[in-house]
C-alpha cells in the first residue's frame, strides 16, 4: 500500500513539473514575438540567402525629408546632387564606404525588409558625402531624405523616416547614367599654374584611382593629378599650363581607363563645368 502511495506521489510530481514547463512556454513565445515585432528586425536585416551578394548595413537619413541631404557635401559635387542624374538619390557614407574620398561616386543598391513600412525593393544610391559620426567598423549609409523614403511601401515613406535608424541590406553595383558623359567642374581657385576639378558621372566603378592631364603642347607626357579632397583632383605645376587639356581617368576597382580628349578648352574659366563625349563602358 505504501508503495502505491509512493508511485502516486511520484506521478503527481511529474505532472506538476510538466505543467510548470507548459505554463512557462507562453512567456518565452511572447518574448520572441516581441523581438520579431520590434521597429526593425535584425533577423530579417541580416538574413542573406545562400549565394546572395547582399550584406548587412545600417541606414539613417539627414537633411529635408524629401530633399538631397546637404548640397555637395564632402565629395564636392555641389548642387548637382539634387539634379539629374543624381536626382537626390544619394548617401553619405561611413569610412568603409567613403574611403577618405576614394568612394565618392561609387554606386550601391540598398533595401530594407525588417520594418513594416519597408517595400523590400532595392533602391540605387550614389556616395556623395562623408558621415563623420558613423562608426569606422560598420557599413553605414546616411541617406538623403528622398533616398531613405524610397525604400518604403508606397505612401509609407514618412512612417519609414520616423523609424530614424534601421538595419538594411546593401550591395555594390556598377554606375550607369544613360546618355550622360563624364563632367569636369573646374574649381573656382584654379588658375594658369594650378588646375583642380571635381569629376562626375563616371559609369562602371564610379570611383577613381588615378587622374592624369596632358597639355596641348605635349602629345606624349601625362602629368599626374593628386586627389585634393572628395572627388576633387588637383595639379600644381608651378608654371603656366597650356590648354586645351586632355584628361585620362583610371578606375579604382577594375583598373579601366578612358581619355577625354581636349575636354578643357583653350580659354577655360574657373567655376565652369565642361562635359566630355566619353564614359566608361558598363
Amino acid at each position: 500500500m505504501a508503495s502505491a502511495h509512493r508511485r502516486a506521489f511520484s506521478h503527481l510530481l511529474t505532472l506538476i513539473a510538466f505543467l510548470s514547463i507548459f505554463f512557462a512556454i507562453p512567456s518565452s513565445c511572447f518574448n520572441i514575438r516581441k523581438l520579431l515585432n520590434a521597429s526593425y528586425s535584425q533577423f530579417d536585416a541580416y538574413y542573406s540567402p545562400s549565394g546572395s551578394d547582399w550584406s548587412p548595413a545600417v541606414a539613417t537619413w539627414y537633411g529635408p525629408a524629401g530633399g538631397d541631404g546637404s548640397e555637395g557635401g564632402a565629395c564636392g559635387y555641389g548642387g548637382t546632387v539634387g539634379q539629374p542624374p543624381f536626382s537626390s538619390m544619394i548617401s553619405a557614407g561611413s569610412p568603409l564606404l567613403y574611403e577618405s574620398g576614394k568612394g565618392c561616386g561609387s554606386c550601391y543598391e540598398v533595401k530594407c525588409t525588417g520594418y513594416s513600412a519597408c517595400s523590400g525593393s532595392p533602391v540605387k544610391v550614389v556616395i556623395t558625402d562623408e558621415c563623420p559620426g558613423c562608426s569606422d567598423a560598420d557599413y553605414h549609409f546616411d541617406l538623403s531624405g528622398s533616398a531613405f523614403g524610397a525604400m518604403a511601401v508606397s505612401g509609407q515613406d514618412g512612417r519609414l523616416r520616423d523609424a530614424g535608424k534601421i538595419n538594411i541590406l546593401h550591395r555594390r553595383i556598377e554606375c550607369n547614367y544613360p546618355g550622360v558623359s563624364i563632367a569636369f567642374h573646374v574649381d573656382s581657385g584654379s588658375n594658369q599654374e594650378y588646375f583642380a576639378a571635381s569629376i562626375e558621372y563616371e559609369d562602371g566603378d564610379g570611383d577613381l584611382s588615378k587622374v592624369e592631364l596632358k597639355e596641348a603642347l605635349d602629345s606624349a607626357s601625362w602629368l599626374s593629378l593628386q586627389q585634393s579632397w572628395g572627388a576633387v583632383w588637383k595639379l600644381d605645376k608651378g608654371s603656366p599650363l597650356v590648354a586645351p587639356f586632355s584628361i585620362k581617368l583610371t578606375t579604382l576597382k577594375s583598373g579601366k581607363s578612358v581619355v577625354a580628349n581636349n575636354v578643357i578648352p583653350a580659354g577655360w574659366n574657373p567655376g565652369q563645368t565642361y562635359r566630355s563625349v566619353v564614359n566608361f563602358d558598363t
